[in-house]
């Protein structure tokens, strides 16, 4: 494209066939209720390798009753709507569809296809274990996609709406009887853009009752989330009563820490800093690495103890800037 067709971008591209926002929003429930794929504008939105054409059909491999032929679809949309860490604007959506079929198609595919749903309404984080990051989801605004030239927070913020849309279909996995799909649902709820209120109670309510430890810090963190984005006050003081109460489970007061260190800029109180560098926690590194948010920030196993590493060296006023666990530099 010449320059000229470059003037006012990305202003000037707000509600056309280029916005995925745009497009995303036009779907009926009709539509995404009787999987109408014909209905949807595929075809402006390229994948990351090859035309958004292709993408119905995966969809309907997904949903068949072929199990075996549903995980090999899932794999292909794996691979074309998540690069690299990176979302494409075609998986927005795919988003309303991902989530119907995870709430009606094959049990074992539920939490995979809800990760992938989260991914594409997510920044880029592999790594990112800091309080600034661990919890942040909105991408920077001039960060284009390759294939199509358009700002990657354009299509996080129409998945997050289609996930916001489609609370009611999400809210009763939090008791699914696997415990990944339960940890996992509560990463989608934590990209909902509204229904803020509702998601954060149901949260709240199943952590009252939760008994498996990821699924517990995955509840705290998603919590922890909603509260930053949408400025919760009170958040602060209810993780710091988590993990200040040697009374609650260790997972739920090392998560419970985490979400403290990413809601404030406070330096971290000692209290805090012997809870998440006592040589008891290191048995919580495997036990927690299923965690969504800390199995993207090291996939290796270590997530849990880079997030401990980077939020408690963080360049905060009164910050330790040595190394946290006492052993020298962080492996």
């Amino acid at each position: 494209m010449d320059d000229d067709g470059w003037a006012g971008w990305p202003e000037r591209w707000v509600s056309t066939d280029c916005d995925v926002r745009a497009a995303a929003g036009a779907i009926p429930p009709e539509v995404k209720d009787g999987f109408r794929y014909d209905d949807v504008p595929w075809q402006r939105f390229p994948h990351f390798y090859g035309p958004g054409e292709e993408i119905p059909g995966l969809l309907t491999t997904l949903g068949s009753g072929d199990a075996e032929a549903a995980d090999r679809a899932l794999q292909q949309l794996w691979t074309n709507l998540h690069h690299q860490g990176g979302t494409i604007a075609v998986g927005a959506l795919a988003v309303p569809f991902l989530l119907r079929i995870a709430a009606t198609g094959h049990p074992g595919l539920r939490a995979r296809i809800l990760h992938l749903v989260t991914e594409i309404g997510r920044c880029q984080h592999m790594g990112d274990g800091s309080r600034e990051g661990l919890l942040r989801v909105a991408e920077e605004p001039l960060m284009v996609e390759g294939s199509t030239m358009c700002p990657v927070d354009w299509t996080i913020q129409a998945a997050r709406q289609a996930v916001t849309d489609d609370v009611h279909l999400l809210l009763p996995l939090l008791t699914d009887p696997d415990s990944e799909v339960r940890s996992v649902t509560a990463y989608v709820l934590a990209v909902a853009t509204d229904e803020v209120s509702r998601v954060s109670s149901a949260l709240r309510l199943r952590l009252a009752k939760e008994g498996d430890p990821v699924v517990r810090v995955s509840l705290i963190l998603a919590i922890a989330q909603l509260a930053r984005e949408h400025q919760d006050d009170h958040a602060p003081e209810w993780a710091r009563n988590l993990w200040s109460d040697p009374g609650r489970p260790p997972e739920v007061r090392i998560g419970a820490g985490l979400a403290w260190l990413c809601l404030v800029t406070d330096p971290a109180p000692d209290e805090l800093r012997a809870l998440l560098t006592d040589p008891g926690t290191r048995q919580y590194d495997d036990l927690l690495q299923p965690v969504p948010w800390l199995t993207w920030v090291d996939p290796t196993g270590l997530g849990l103890r880079s997030c401990i590493d980077e939020m408690l060296t963080a360049k905060f006023p009164g910050a330790v800037l040595d190394d946290p666990w006492g052993e020298g530099p962080s492996s």
